[in-house]
């Protein structure tokens, strides 16, 4: 193995980790938000758009994860670990659109 492999097999998990770490953390502050979003809605009786707010923190987050496992692409050795990460990839982008088809529906319910 030469220098930039070991580099990379040396910084690359922990480049991926911080990403799935952002992602989870995006998500996380995504839903807590929405939750007081509801709350401020359901008990002072203002308008926010919390569905669009969770979506949007939702696709984001996906983004963050989305882009972790594309790193882990470099890392892969065997053909039944590329499987595995082609159908986590898979799940995570059509998850990502099918947000983004609902915050154009809502959009457009908007206008």
């Amino acid at each position: 193995m030469n220098i930039l492999e070991q580099l990379i097999d040396k910084i690359l998990p922990f480049i991926i980790s911080i990403l799935e770490i952002m992602g989870i953390f995006v998500v996380g502050w995504s839903g807590l938000s929405a939750f007081w979003e509801y709350l401020q809605n359901t008990f002072r009786h203002k308008n926010n758009d919390l569905q669009f707010h969770l979506a949007n923190g939702l696709a984001t987050g996906l983004e963050f994860k989305m882009a972790a496992e594309i790193l882990k692409t470099v890392l892969i050795r065997e053909m039944s670990e590329l499987l595995v990460l082609g159908a986590v990839i898979l799940l995570r982008a059509l998850l990502s659109v099918l947000i983004h088809f609902e915050m154009k529906a809502t959009e457009r319910k908007k206008a």
